[in-house]
């Protein structure tokens, strides 16, 4: 009897130590039964742009971002691109993704400028940063974390997203010999530069790529600016306009934007996040790239192919649009607190920035230009 009773506490005792045991190790196995599961989770997301389907460039770098997060994340992230017009317009991408019917967008922040003013300094300024300098003040100038506090209230984080490098004035049906040839310009021309044409007596219209040919061709509009050559030979226009002038003035270093979703941002794990981040920076070094290789092919062919009237705008008129630039920056900086702030910085970098590549950059493309180059 008494080895019975002695046999059945010792039997208690063992599975009593077997239960507190396993109830020590559950969490543990909980926690790895629920980390592998995130593993396998997957995310389905949307991408809207305000570009044509693969169009050249600016349509090919979301493609591009869309597979290197689906590779990087094997198979766990994955981001469905539409073009303009196939969920939302073309010019609706920061509503879409801001309201979350989209997770992310691919355009430029200077179309906004009706929800910010401030928006139009994290695409390009008239006569500002090339676009080596621009990467410069996003990613270590303090341009990134503006341009975060900037779009917060919209439930948007912005990225960079792509840069077109220097742009070409554009194409016009008629002379550009002096500054008096702007008076009474209808000209597609958006953000800071558009506001600087109408200072110059011009009228400026905001159109989405895909409007450009038939609005020049039926004289909608008298001139439009796009992009340059590469993207320029792909929508035709050469057969809309005669002439084609440069330097891009108003456009020196154009930066395209990826914008996502905060709340969507958050719900994906810390790796997720780090993916979408880096394939930012990927298409972002890429798309720079590869406008810097293509264009020079596509002028060539505009030039001696196309027979395009290739011209530069007249000295007198580039100063006078420089003039007025600073005047309209400055203006747009002072109506609201956040446009002042984005202002100062980009000045600050800038100015430090010309001081630098006056002696390096510039100094040696000066150098290498035999033309140019001091005896």
């Amino acid at each position: 009897m008494q080895a019975k009773t002695a046999f059945s506490i010792i039997k208690l005792t063992v599975i009593s130590f077997i239960a507190s045991a396993l109830i020590a190790c559950g969490p543990e196995k909980q926690s790895e039964a629920a980390g592998d599961t995130a593993v396998q989770k997957t995310y389905s997301w949307k991408m809207v742009t305000s570009w044509p389907k693969n169009f050249p460039g600016l349509g090919t770098a979301p493609e591009r971002f869309s597979k290197m997060v689906d590779d990087m994340s094997a198979g766990r992230l994955k981001v469905k691109v539409y073009g303009a017009g196939e969920l939302v317009p073309a010019l609706q991408v920061f509503d879409a993704v801001s309201q979350g019917t989209a997770e992310m967008g691919h355009s430029g922040a200077y179309y906004w400028k009706g929800k910010t003013p401030a928006a139009q300094f994290f695409t390009t300024v008239p006569f500002g940063l090339t676009a080596q300098e621009m990467n410069g003040w996003i990613y270590h100038g303090g341009g990134l974390e503006l341009w975060q506090e900037l779009y917060a209230p919209f439930n948007l984080i912005p990225l960079a997203g792509g840069n077109t490098g220097v742009q070409m004035a554009g194409w016009f049906n008629k002379e550009i010999n002096s500054v008096e040839d702007l008076e009474g310009l209808k000209m597609r021309i958006p953000g800071l530069g558009g506001e600087v044409l109408k200072r110059a007596g011009g009228t400026p219209v905001t159109l989405p790529g895909g409007e450009l040919f038939t609005s020049l061709q039926t004289g909608t509009i008298d001139a439009t600016e796009w992009v340059g050559p590469y993207n320029d030979l792909a929508f035709g226009l050469y057969k809309a306009a005669k002439y084609y002038y440069y330097p891009g003035w108003h456009e020196p270093g154009s930066m395209m934007e990826l914008t996502v979703n905060k709340p969507a941002f958050e719900s994906l794990p810390k790796d997720l996040q780090v993916i979408v981040t880096t394939a930012a920076k990927a298409i972002n070094a890429d798309m720079l790239a590869e406008y810097t290789a293509r264009n020079n092919a596509a002028l060539t062919e505009l030039v001696e192919k196309h027979g395009v009237d290739l011209r530069a705008l007249p000295t007198d008129v580039l100063n006078k649009l420089r003039d007025l630039s600073k005047e309209v920056v400055a203006e747009v900086a002072a109506q609201d607190p956040a446009s002042q702030k984005v202002y100062d910085s980009y000045i600050k970098y800038r100015d430090s920035v010309v001081k630098y590549h006056a002696i390096s950059e510039q100094a040696f493309i000066n150098a290498r230009d035999e033309k140019k180059a001091p005896l």
